[in-house]
């Protein structure tokens, strides 16, 4: 009997995308049927490349995998996200510092949405 495997949400700025970022996604497609890699607009960042910039180079970085979606979201990340019927949010961190920001991050989206689960990567 064939399970299916749940839709992950990776949100950020991807300004630009890098190759850390492109081997998150490509892990979780291991994981996950599908992946949202989805571009937050924050007000509070300048990004060096425009929206439809920032989802050009990301479709060149991995490619045109039916599996990876590039959409762009704004407001609370767990309004996307119920919105989309995912169940996961990929983080990926890099040093101990973003294990104590994305810690109180994902205890903050907990008290939100108590169904949508944080995957660290």
């Amino acid at each position: 009997m064939s399970r299916s495997r749940p839709l992950a949400v990776y949100p950020g700025t991807f300004d630009p995308i890098t190759n850390g970022h492109a081997d998150i996604v490509r892990r979780a497609l291991k994981l996950f049927d599908r992946v949202v890699v989805a571009l937050a607009d924050n007000p509070r960042k300048r990004p060096l490349f425009s929206l439809v910039e920032r989802k050009r180079l990301i479709h060149e970085t991995l490619g045109n995998d039916p599996r990876v979606e590039v959409d762009s979201l704004s407001g609370l990340l767990v309004d996307y996200v119920r919105r989309r019927g995912a169940k996961f949010v990929i983080r990926g961190l890099r040093a101990v510092a973003d294990f104590e920001y994305e810690f109180q991050f994902a205890h903050m989206n907990r008290q939100l949405a108590p169904e949508v689960k944080p995957f660290f990567s």
